[in-house]
């Protein structure tokens, strides 16, 4: 029985990553639109080099994780790919584009997730698997090419400029995590020498913060600029409920979310990791009524469905 529940630990890691990022997506888009993406994505990796940090300390008694050199490389590569630059093209998407259509547009990643563990890893997803990736990337597709109501909210000015950015995004993720698969140390390195994923984790945070520090420079170069021009950043709603909507996307992303989609990857194909991990634009849809007062068609209800029943199929082909 407990042999058998250890087959599913890394597709259910991989969905709850999806709703971990569900919740994260929400929160920094709302800080983003008060504080800034720039000064978001900075701040959230900040915070959850904290909590990886304290949290290594409890569980092993360290503060430095046992990884070797080539380790170190793959998850700072990994680290500036998937969450320096990655993200900070997702969280300028968040604010073109809104949570909602921006995770959207993020679930091309696990076909470039497919992709890369085929040419790095060897990684082969049979039938019944690309039926299931096939079915969820439709699913959430049909409700991308959902043409807009003339009821719903303007499009913003910045909207193609978004949908490149997630993009993007969604090809850094993908990258951010076969780099994250090989720094654990898979397809190199005998499994007794891998590392834990919160172990793999932290280490590439802390690169993550790392690789902010241009983006930052340039970032804070531009805005001296736009200022001398009389050009002042838009800001909607009070900083301080920025800082506290930070917080809270730091502790469900960042810190418990790139957690277990580490664990996703390390226990099970990166294709299917990829997949699960990117179920963000169906759980969101009753969220975007509530909080961002979106208007859910019925094909968005429809892709919805075929999206979970191809996250059920891929559950059911990784036993």
């Amino acid at each position: 029985m407990l042999d058998n529940l250890g087959i599913y630990a890394g597709p259910a890691a991989g969905v709850t990553t999806s709703l971990l990022w569900t919740g994260t997506a929400l929160c920094f888009t709302s800080a983003g639109r008060r504080l800034g993406p720039t000064f978001v994505n900075t701040l959230r990796i900040g915070l959850a080099i904290v909590f990886l940090a304290v949290t290594f300390r409890i569980i092993s008694g360290s503060w430095i994780p046992p990884a070797v050199a080539g380790q170190v490389m793959f998850l700072a590569l990994s680290g500036i790919v998937g969450l320096a630059l990655g993200d900070q093209a997702l969280f300028v998407a968040f604010v073109d584009l809104g949570p909602r259509l921006c995770m959207l547009v993020m679930a091309t990643s696990p076909l470039w997730a497919a992709l890369f563990g085929w040419l790095a890893l060897g990684e082969t997803l049979h039938g019944g698997a690309w039926l299931g990736v096939g079915l969820t990337i439709g699913g959430v597709s049909w409700v991308v090419l959902e043409r807009p109501r003339r009821r719903d909210r303007p499009r913003s000015v910045h909207h193609a400029r978004g949908i490149v950015l997630a993009l993007v995004a969604a090809a850094c993720q993908a990258g951010g995590l076969l780099l994250s698969k090989q720094g654990i140390g898979h397809g190199w390195l005998p499994e007794d020498e891998h590392l834990t994923a919160q172990a793999a984790t932290l280490i590439r945070m802390v690169f993550a913060g790392l690789g902010m520090f241009p983006i930052v420079l340039l970032h804070h170069q531009r805005g001296r600029r736009r200022r001398a021009a009389g050009v002042l950043p838009e800001r909607i709603g009070s900083r301080s409920a920025g800082y506290v909507l930070t917080l809270c996307g730091a502790f469900f992303g960042p810190y418990l979310g790139v957690w277990m989609s580490l664990v996703a990857s390390d226990l099970t194909e990166l294709g299917i990791a990829q997949t699960l991990c990117s179920l963000t634009p169906v759980f969101i849809l009753p969220f975007a009524v509530w909080v961002e007062k979106e208007r859910i068609s019925l094909r968005a209800a429809v892709g919805a469905v075929v999206a979970v029943a191809g996250s059920a199929l891929l559950f059911v082909q990784a036993g």
